[in-house]
C-alpha cells in the first residue's frame, strides 16, 4: 500500500498473527459467557492529548509497542514526525508522558513507519527517503527511560514494518521501496525492488549488532530481475517486490506479505536463505455490497479478487494468517489461514467479514464500489491457554476476534469497536490487554486518532447492543427515529435517515435484533426522503418526519403498511419557510380516525425566535398549532443544541431527546426532558407562542460513555415500547466521519424513568404555561433518589430479557444541577447475537431530576 507509514510490530507484536472463516460463524465453546473469556474497552485515549499542540495538532497514532513492564505504550506519529509515550499502568485511565520529535534523532523530514521494544530500548524504524527512487531509511535505538538516542543503523531503502523473535535474537525488517502512484499508470514495475533487512542483536551493545540484507531480486539496483522461486510461484511482477508486513515463528523463520505482488516469500532468520515462495491466490466472492449507491445491498458479486494481503502472522508456528486489505488489482474483503507447508488456503473469510459489519452497522457504504471494509491489521496472541487471532476493518473501524484453537476452522467470538481507521493491534497477554492504534484524524468532523485499551477477562461481550443475524444479515445503520409497535410489545420500529434509500426497521427491543426492514416507496420507487423520525399509527402504517434542505423540504409523510407513501404534508412555509436545515427531527401520533393527532419536533430555531418549535398537526382538520421549547444555553464554543426526538408518555405528557453537536470527550448534553402541552398554543404566525416548561427526565450522557468509547454524538433516537422500556439509539452516521459504532440502550422502565401522572388521571396536569414574551421562572428543581436495594423482575414474557424492576423513589434535593448527578444506574445494554443482557446496574429513578426551561 502506498503509504510512508503503517505496520505494528514490537516484541510481543513479533508473535502476531490473525484469522478468518470459511464455516459458518459460530459462537466458540471455550470462549462462553461463563467462562469470562471476552475482551471489554476499558479506555480510548485520543493522542492529540499527547501532542504540545493539544486539540490544534493533527496527529495518527498507527504502530504500537509496549515496554518490557507493559505499562508504558509507545506509538508512531507519521503525520507530525514523532513517537508518543503513553503511560497505560492503569489501563482505564492512559495518561500522555508526552512526545519525541524525530528531528531530535535526525532530520525534520524524517517519518517513523513502526517501533518495536526490546529490553530497556525501543527500535524506531524511519523512513528518510528523498525520493520514490532514491528510498532510505535507518533504525534509531532509542533507549526508553530517558528518550536518548543510543545508536543508529542505516538500511538500504524505505522501510515499512518490523517484527522481534520470541527469542531476542533477531529483528526482521521489511524494505518496501514502494511504488509512485502518480507515475505512469501507478503500477508496476519501479525500481528500486524490496528486500527483508534482518538485524542480529544477541552479543553485546546496539553498536555491536550487525545488519544482513536478504535480497529479493537479482540484477541491479537500477535494473532488478526475478528470483526463479518469486516467479514460479506465480507472484504478480516478481522483478519489483515490495515487502509489507513481517511475522516471526518460534523457529525463527520470518514470513513476508508482497502485497503488490500478492504472494509471502518464507526465510530462515539464521541462515537468510529463502525457503518458500508461493501466491496469495484469488477468490471469488459473491453476498458482498459491490455499489456505492445508497443502499446497504450485499447482492453482489465480484470474480477472480486477488487477495494482495497486508499484515501476516504465524498460529502454531506452521500456519499463516492474512488480513487481505488489497491494493492496486485487489483485496477479497477478509482474510485467509494458509499452511505454510504446502502454501495452500486451509480456511478463507469468503462474504463473512463484510457479513459481521453488515449485520452489526458497520459496513461503510460509500466504500462498497472500492474494498469494502478493508481488513488491514492482524495479530495473533494466547490468552489464558486460548490462542486467539485479531483482525482490523481500516473501514469499518473494529477487530473481530476469533478462537484460533483449530487454525482450520476458527470460530468467531466478538467485535470490538474502535475510533477511525484502526491500525496497529498490540497484545499484552502479560496483563491481559489488548491496545488498537486508530490512525484517522480529522477534527473538522470530529474524528481523532485514538488508543484504545482493551481487557480481557469480561463474562459477556459489550458490543454489539444492536445486530441482525451474520449468516443473513439484515443491514443497517444511520438510524435517526424509533416508534413503539403498537401491536407486538417487545418489538419497535426505527428508520434511517438520508444516507440511505429510506427503510423503516424491525427490532425485536428486548434481545436488540434487527429482524427486518421495509423499504419506503413512492409511485414504485425508492422514495426521495430524509427520515428523521417515526411513529407507527394505531391502525397501521406510519406517520414519518422528513427533513428538508430548507424549510420547504420539511413534511410530515404518512406511510402505509407495506411501506408506500400515501401522502405528504408540508409545514407552514409562513413559520419554517426560513429553515435552512435542521428541521423535522421527530414525530409522535396517536390516537384513530378523526381524533389522531401528530404532534412533532424542529431540532432547531426558525429565524429571529430563541426558542424551538414543537408543533401539533390535526390530520382530520389540516390544522396546525405551536408551542415553544426552550433549548439548554449551548456555550461559546461554536456548538449547538437542539432537538433529535420526540415521543408520547402513556400518561400524555411527552418525552424529547435534547443534545449538543458536541462529540467524544466535548460532549456536554445528551439528555431526554419531559413536558406537558398546555391548553392553549399559537395557531397563526403572529400568535404568542406558549413555551413549556421541560423537566428533565434522564441525563443520557453516562450511558453513551459507560462502555468507554469515543461519546457519539447523535443522540437521535427515543420511544416507549409496549414492553414498559424507555429505548434509545445514537445516529452512527453511516460510517462516514463517524466511527460507525450504535449505541442501543434501555434507560429502564416508563414509570422509574418519566414522572408520569397518576394512573388514575385521563390526561397529565396543566400548569400555566409561560410564553414567549414572558419566560419562565426558574423554581427549585426536585430530583430522585434511588431505593437503598433495587429488585429484578421475574420474566414477563413480554420480550423485555428480564429488564430489572427499578424500585421505588422518593424526592431528595440534589447536590448541584449538574446532569451528571442524575446518574445512569439502571442502564442496561443489549448485546446481540448472543441474546445476553448486562442488566441491574442500579436504579433507573436516579436518573429523574427536574429542570425549568430558561429565557434568552
Amino acid at each position: 500500500m502506498n503509504r510512508t507509514a503503517k505496520r505494528s510490530a514490537g516484541i510481543i507484536a513479533a508473535l502476531a498473527l490473525g484469522a478468518g472463516g470459511l464455516a459458518p460463524l459460530t459462537l466458540s465453546a471455550a470462549a462462553s459467557a461463563d467462562t469470562g473469556n471476552y475482551f471489554e474497552r476499558t479506555a480510548t485515549y485520543p493522542v492529540y492529548q499527547n501532542h504540545p499542540e493539544g486539540a490544534a495538532a493533527e496527529t495518527a497514532a498507527e504502530i504500537s509497542t509496549v515496554s518490557a513492564d507493559g505499562t508504558t505504550l509507545i506509538y508512531t506519529d507519521a503525520v507530525s514526525r514523532r513517537i508518543g509515550f503513553v503511560d497505560i499502568s492503569d489501563a482505564s485511565n492512559p495518561a500522555g508522558l508526552g512526545t519525541l520529535p524525530l528531528h531530535q534523532l535526525g532530520s525534520a523530514e524524517d517519518e517513523p513507519t513502526s517501533v518495536a521494544a526490546y529490553g530497556e530500548y525501543v527500535l524506531v524504524v524511519v523512513n528518510t527517503s528523498k525520493s520514490y527512487t532514491d528510498p532510505s531509511g535507518r533504525v534509531d535505538v532509542v533507549r526508553i527511560a530517558d528518550r536518548k538516542l543510543v545508536h543508529s543503523i542505516e538500511l538500504s531503502g524505505q522501510p515499512d514494518s518490523i517484527a522481534l523473535s520470541a527469542d531476542g535474537a533477531y529483528a526482521a525488517i521489511a524494505i518496501e521501496n514502494e511504488r509512485d502512484e502518480d507515475a505512469g499508470d501507478g503500477g508496476l514495475p519501479q525500481a528500486p525492488a524490496g528486500s527483508v533487512a534482518i538485524l542480529d542483536l544477541l552479543g553485546g551493545a546496539p553498536d555491536e549488532w550487525t545488519l544482513r540484507e536478504v535480497p529479493l531480486t537479482g540484477g541491479t539496483r537500477e535494473k532488478p530481475v526475478a528470483l526463479d522461486q518469486l516467479a514460479q510461484a506465480g507472484l504478480d511482477t516478481p522483478q519489483d517486490p515490495e515487502p509489507e508486513y513481517v511475522t516471526i515463528n518460534d523457529r525463527n523463520q520470518v514470513a513476508v506479505t508482497l502485497q503488490e505482488n500478492n504472494g509471502i516469500v518464507l526465510i530462515d532468520l539464521p541462515t537468510g536463505k529463502i525457503t518458500k515462495a508461493f501466491s496469495a491466490g484469488s477468490v471469488d466472492l459473491a453476498g458482498i455490497d459491490t455499489q456505492d449507491d445508497g443502499k446497504l445491498d450485499p447482492s453482489g458479486s465480484l470474480q477472480g479478487v486477488p487477495r494482495e494481503p497486508d499484515a501476516i502472522g504465524w498460529i502454531q508456528d506452521r500456519y499463516l494468517a492474512t488480513a487481505n486489505e488489497g491494493d492496486w488489482k485487489g483485496g477479497s474483503r477478509g482474510f485467509t489461514i494458509f499452511d505454510s507447508l504446502t502454501g495452500e488456503p486451509v480456511w478463507d473469510a469468503g462474504n463473512r467479514f463484510e457479513h459481521l459489519a453488515l449485520s452489526q452497522g458497520l459496513f461503510p457504504e460509500g466504500r462498497a464500489g472500492k474494498k469494502g471494509t478493508e481488513p488491514e491489521g492482524l495479530a495473533v496472541h494466547e490468552y489464558r491457554g486460548v490462542e486467539y487471532g485479531f483482525v482490523a476493518s481500516e473501514r469499518g473501524n473494529f477487530v473481530a476476534v476469533y478462537d484460533l484453537s483449530d487454525p482450520r476452522e476458527p470460530k468467531y467470538l466478538q467485535t470490538l469497536p474502535t475510533t477511525n481507521g484502526p491500525e496497529g493491534i498490540l497484545p499484552i497477554p502479560g496483563r491481559d490487554l489488548l491496545a488498537v492504534s486508530s490512525e484517522t484524524d480529522e477534527a473538522d468532523e470530529g474524528v481523532r486518532s485514538a488508543l484504545t485499551l482493551f481487557s480481557f477477562g469480561a463474562a459477556a461481550p459489550q458490543f454489539p447492543q444492536l445486530s441482525s443475524d451474520p449468516s443473513a444479515p439484515v443491514p443497517f445503520g444511520a438510524l435517526s427515529g424509533l416508534s413503539a409497535d403498537p401491536e407486538a410489545a417487545h418489538q419497535i420500529f426505527a428508520v434511517s435517515d438520508n444516507a440511505y434509500e429510506p427503510l423503516i426497521y424491525t427490532i425485536d427491543a428486548g434481545r436488540g435484533l434487527v429482524t427486518g426492514s421495509l423499504p419506503v416507496t413512492e409511485d414504485g420507487a425508492p422514495a426521495k426522503l430524509d427520515l428523521e423520525g417515526i411513529s407507527a399509527r394505531a391502525g397501521g402504517g406510519f406517520w414519518a418526519a422528513s427533513e428538508g434542505a430548507e424549510g420547504a423540504g420539511n413534511a410530515l409523510v404518512r406511510i402505509d403498511a407495506d411501506g408506500a407513501v400515501a401522502e405528504r404534508v408540508q409545514l407552514p412555509q409562513d413559520i419554517v419557510g426560513t429553515l435552512k436545515g435542521q428541521g423535522l427531527e421527530g414525530v409522535a401520533a396517536f390516537g384513530a380516525g378523526e381524533a389522531e393527532e401528530v404532534v412533532f419536533a424542529l431540532q432547531r430555531e426558525v429565524a429571529g425566535e430563541d426558542f424551538v418549535r414543537i408543533g401539533r398537526y390535526l390530520p382530520a382538520s389540516g390544522e396546525f398549532s405551536w408551542y415553544g421549547y426552550q433549548l439548554e444555553d449551548a456555550g461559546d464554543d461554536g456548538s449547538w443544541n437542539g432537538l433529535s426526538e420526540i415521543t408520547r408518555l402513556s400518561d400524555g405528557s411527552f418525552a424529547a431527546i435534547e443534545r449538543d453537536k458536541r462529540i467524544g470527550e466535548n460532549a456536554k448534553l445528551k439528555a431526554v426532558y419531559q413536558f406537558a402541552l398546555p391548553e392553549t398554543s399559537a395557531s397563526a404566525p403572529n400568535d404568542t407562542v406558549p413555551l413549556l416548561e421541560k423537566k428533565l427526565a434522564v441525563d443520557v450522557l453516562p450511558v453513551l460513555e459507560r462502555t468507554n468509547g469515543r461519546t457519539q454524538e447523535k443522540l437521535e433516537g427515543l420511544t416507549v415500547a409496549g414492553n414498559g422500556q424507555v429505548y434509545v439509539v445514537t445516529d452512527n452516521d453511516a460510517v462516514k466521519d463517524a466511527s460507525g459504532e450504535t449505541v442501543f440502550a434501555s434507560l429502564g422502565a416508563e414509570a422509574e424513568v418519566f414522572a408520569l401522572a397518576p394512573a388514575a388521571s385521563t390526561a397529565p396536569t396543566e400548569s400555566a404555561a409561560p410564553t414567549a414574551s414572558s419566560a419562565p421562572t426558574d423554581s427549585a428543581a426536585p430530583s430522585t433518589s434511588p431505593s437503598s436495594t433495587p429488585s429484578t423482575s421475574e420474566g414477563t414474557g413480554d420480550g423485555s430479557a428480564g429488564a430489572p424492576d427499578a424500585g421505588e423513589t422518593s424526592a431528595a434535593e440534589p447536590a448541584t444541577d449538574d446532569l451528571a448527578q442524575t446518574g445512569v444506574g439502571s442502564l442496561w445494554f443489549l448485546p446481540l447475537g448472543l441474546g445476553l443482557v448486562l442488566a441491574g446496574l442500579g436504579v433507573a429513578a436516579a436518573l429523574k431530576a427536574r429542570s425549568t426551561a430558561r429565557g434568552h
